[in-house]
């Protein structure tokens, strides 16, 4: 077992990442010890870039330990660069953390002097240059021939002719040079993506009252709707996130089935999710700013009134269901609540899906039996078709008696049969058995879906199954 991370104290006595932990120990008797837990290192690291939202919408996760914030444009929010910097610092203070960090002209440049920077310089092209070349991060061979060819740090690489520096050390170390210097792009992956309507409060003294915060989220959505309105469009995405000013933040996301811009359903849905909560939101010591995000948009069809005069008539005639859908998907989770949809194929099995009724497309309309007629499909099929025991006339014929769970059934009508094949063109080797299903009615008036499986010239011994029962 070695450590894999120390504190200023340890630090200061001598104990270093990698180390065994039987030396640790033999050095320092009092060594306290926490097991190392990578996947709450994580969640740790995700959650304090989601209070780094507060700084700039760009947030990118330098795993394990770092993050990567783009501030361009709105350092003039906190006072300048430096005052950015000691906000930061007070926060993860009240945490109990601290940082190392710089600014950079790139995010690879700032990531590199944040770790490699052992001393100040003048200017940060300055600081660059002083760099080791492990700051590039190349494989250990690449690094390790660099400083045997007297290539210590950025400054001295960066004097060489590029061609000379891919063709020697390869290609890596010289794209890794010109992304550190500047010279080629550098983007950034945030950990989400900048959503086209945004509407946010920043308090001078922190809400601490949830109640408080719920009514400001209001008036937040009040403003999106608008601007959405001026789009012409609607959010089937809203994502509101409370920043505490102890650094920390807590987002709550609600979707819709169809695009709204109901300022309405769109509480009533966060009041939903809020009262599902688990964890419940905590303000702590205030939430110092509220963000509200729209990442999804659609077009929304104008509404018009009815001939009547009053009430508005919505586009979607559906809306009073499909708002419940979205009330009891917020509450129960969007794998809770399906909708079946119909697909476009003839295999009864596959005649139609099931999806959450949150993604599911515009219902297609479905095939309505004739007036009079008997339904052509059970209302409940079998998953799979279990099988049954048949006297039935051979080759063709249709089944006389059948038995099924320890009870046999003898057939006084029957319709049919409905021949289906297989679905050739979607098999490579063109198989799959026909199947021949027979709608019928025993003595005592119950009604079943039964099918052979197989032709006797596709399979000598066809088996029989029951899909299905009528109502």
């Amino acid at each position: 077992m070695r450590i894999a991370s120390v504190d200023a104290e340890a630090e200061a006595v001598g104990l270093r990442v990698g180390m065994p932990l039987a030396d640790a120990r033999a050095q320092i008797g009092a060594l306290a010890v926490v097991p190392h837990d990578p996947v709450l290192d994580q969640d740790w690291l995700d959650r304090l870039a989601q209070g780094c939202a507060r700084y700039s919408p760009l947030v990118a996760l330098d795993a394990p330990d770092g993050l990567i914030l783009d501030i361009a444009g709105a350092e003039h929010l906190y006072g300048g660069e430096a005052d950015l910097v000691r906000d930061v610092e007070m926060r993860l203070a009240r945490l109990g953390m601290t940082l190392r960090h710089a600014l950079g002209p790139t995010a690879d440049a700032a990531r590199a002097l944040a770790r490699y920077q052992t001393r100040p310089a003048p200017d940060e092209a300055q600081a660059i240059r002083r760099l080791p070349v492990a700051a590039l991060e190349l494989e250990s061979e690449a690094t390790t021939a660099l400083v045997r060819a007297g290539l210590k740090t950025i400054g001295d690489l960066a004097s060489r002719p590029m061609a000379n520096i891919a063709a020697r050390f390869g290609a890596d170390a010289a794209m890794a040079l010109r992304r550190l210097l500047g010279d080629a792009p550098s983007p950034l992956d945030p950990r989400i993506a900048l959503p086209p309507v945004v509407a946010e409060r920043r308090f001078a003294e922190p809400l601490g009252s949830t109640a408080h915060a719920t009514k400001v989220l209001a008036e937040l959505v009040g403003e999106a709707m608008e601007e959405l309105g001026e789009r012409g469009k609607g959010g089937r995405h809203f994502r509101a996130t409370f920043f505490r000013s102890d650094g920390l933040a807590r987002s709550i996301a609600i979707e819709t089935g169809h695009p709204s811009r109901d300022t309405g359903l769109a509480m009533r849905l966060f009041a939903e999710r809020m009262d599902s909560l688990a964890d419940p939101l905590d303000p702590g010591f205030g939430f110092d700013m509220i963000r509200l995000a729209v990442p999804r948009l659609e077009a929304l069809g104008a509404t018009q009134l009815k001939l009547e005069g009053g009430a508005v008539r919505a586009a979607n005639e559906g809306a009073a269901m499909d708002e419940l859908a979205d009330r009891l998907t917020t509450r129960l989770g969007r794998g809770r609540v399906r909708r079946l949809r119909p697909a476009d194929t003839h295999i009864p099995e596959q005649a139609q899906l099931e999806l959450p009724a949150i993604d599911a497309p515009v219902p297609l309309p479905w095939q309505a039996p004739e007036p009079g007629e008997p339904p052509t499909r059970p209302f409940h099929l079998f998953d799979p078709p279990q099988p049954i025991e048949v006297i039935a006339e051979v080759p063709d014929g249709p089944p006389h008696h059948f038995r099924w769970r320890r009870a046999t059934h003898a057939i006084r009508r029957y319709e049919g049969p409905e021949r289906i094949a297989a679905e050739w063109w979607r098999r490579r080797d063109n198989g799959g058995l026909t199947r021949d299903y027979y709608r019928v009615e025993d003595a005592q008036g119950r009604r079943f879906w039964l099918f052979r499986h197989g032709l006797y010239d596709e399979k000598p011994d066809p088996r029989w199954y029951i899909h299905g029962v009528f109502a």
